[in-house]
């Protein structure tokens, strides 16, 4: 037993301390006075080109991507689902390549090009794999559809230009599309509707496995 006035402290307080004076001392000088004495975000400018647009914001370092578009520059198209990576409504296309724009920092992003569904075709001129989804109601309620578009242009495009997949049985041979090739990479877009049947049946369209050739 302690005497009167002798610090209480339990063993998870102990952890507690000791865990937070290491992340501390693994911080830069600088940095540690700053926060110290300010206690405000830290700031950068990052320039990118969105949907053939050259923006330049200046953000707090800790905005995902996903927050850059939707609350710096209204571009709403993409949708925060389950903010973890693991649903795929917030998926874009950056240089080339299909993201989790909640994932990934905007501040990683200087230079880059990135698309967003804003960017891949308007109302009166719709992109073909948006037409499609329209044809085979690939959609219904709609809140996933801009990142099952936007994958589903970049699965396409990973497969012509010969990336191979878990479901690839010849990684020697150039990649083609089949249904299968389509549910695996479509796999990280989930649909709470259930219309993945649609999903695929709308991405054969596009690949031009229902009539033979790829749809202009």
């Amino acid at each position: 037993m302690g005497r009167p006035g002798d610090l209480d402290m339990s063993r998870r307080d102990v952890v507690a301390t000791a865990t937070a004076a290491a992340a501390l001392s693994t911080l830069p000088s600088g940095a540690r006075a700053e926060g110290a004495a300010t206690g405000q975000p830290v700031l950068a400018t990052v320039s990118f080109t969105i949907n053939g647009e050259r923006r330049e914001l200046e953000l707090d370092t800790r905005t995902s991507l996903l927050d850059a578009a939707r609350e710096h520059l209204r571009l709403t198209g993409s949708k925060k689902g389950c903010d973890h990576g693991q649903c795929g409504a917030c998926t874009m296309i950056v240089d080339g390549r299909r993201i989790n724009a909640c994932l990934t920092l905007a501040v990683m992003h200087q230079g880059a090009e990135i698309t967003t569904i804003e960017g891949l075709g308007q109302p009166d001129k719709l992109h073909p794999m948006q037409a499609a989804f329209i044809r085979h109601d690939g959609y219904q309620c709609g809140y996933c559809t801009p990142g099952q578009i936007c994958s589903g242009v970049a699965v396409l495009a990973e497969i012509e230009a010969g990336i191979p997949s878990h479901v690839t049985a010849d990684l020697t041979a150039q990649t083609t599309v089949t249904e299968a090739e389509i549910r695996e990479r479509m796999s990280g877009n989930l649909c709470r509707c259930g219309a993945y049947s649609n999903i695929v049946e709308a991405m054969s369209e596009v690949a031009g496995l229902e009539t033979g050739r790829r749809h202009a």
